[in-house]
């Protein structure tokens, strides 16, 4: 008889699926079941708040929609980023509408995707965001790095932006799109690199909806702010000016 240690025994990520269709719901975590995560599934918001805001996943899919409450994922990814700033959230709704999935990117989400969405697709973009987390806690254990770009000043450690000394909401995926724009100035980044740089995986108007959330809150301590230029047809650019 051959004994076995525990410990020895890799733990399987931890991913949180809210989705109000049983079959889908069944279907999804099936699949996430077969390539080796370990899947805590809810039918609605309450349930899945009641059990997240205790132990949170590595990882939550939440539906748009849930039973009754037409904006029920909405409201669980608002509450699950007040509870952590880095917890890779992904839309999964059959909501397609550029407002809903702006919405859903401004809450904090890291990606919004429809169910049309190929399994293998999907599962690409869980594991990238699986990846950047794994990154970001590796990084807590290294002294601070500090990017300062004239008046932009970015903390790669605590992923924090401050212009002017002040400080920018970003989420993680806006942070790192932002530090692959800083870190070449004058430099135009296409929307793979961006992707890259995030780690994670997006349509072009995902990207672009990334950018363009950025330059707002920029603009919102700083109207005059027009540090991230367009390259029309090839991507964006941080101005050689501000560095």
């Amino acid at each position: 008889m051959i004994n076995v240690r525990t410990d020895q025994i890799p733990m399987k990520r931890h991913i949180a699926l809210i989705e109000d269709e049983p079959a889908i719901r069944e279907n999804y975590c099936a699949a996430l079941e077969r390539r080796g995560f370990r899947v805590s599934t809810y039918a609605d918001r309450p349930s899945a708040w009641q059990a997240l805001r205790h132990t949170l996943p590595e990882l939550a899919i939440i539906d748009v929609g849930l039973g009754e409450e037409m904006d029920g994922g909405f409201d669980l990814c608002r509450d699950l980023r007040s509870l952590s700033p880095t917890l890779p959230i992904i839309f999964l709704t059959a909501r397609d509408s550029d407002v809903d999935s702006v919405f859903g990117l401004r809450l904090g989400a890291d990606d919004y995707v429809t169910k049309d969405i190929s399994l293998d697709h999907l599962l690409a973009r869980v594991t990238a965001l699986l990846r950047r987390a794994d990154a970001w806690a590796d990084q807590q254990q290294r002294p601070d790095e500090v990017l300062a770009r004239g008046r932009l000043v970015l903390n790669v450690d605590r992923m924090s932006a401050h212009w002017d000394q002040q400080p920018v909401d970003l989420t993680v995926t806006e942070f790192w799109m932002l530090h692959s724009l800083v870190n070449h100035p004058g430099h135009v980044r296409n929307r793979t690199q961006l992707m890259e740089a995030a780690s994670t995986v997006l349509d072009d108007n995902t990207v672009t909806s990334h950018i363009k959330r950025i330059r707002r809150k920029f603009q919102q301590l700083d109207a005059h702010f027009d540090a991230i230029q367009t390259a029309y047809g090839y991507g964006y650019r941080w101005s050689a000016h501000e560095s």
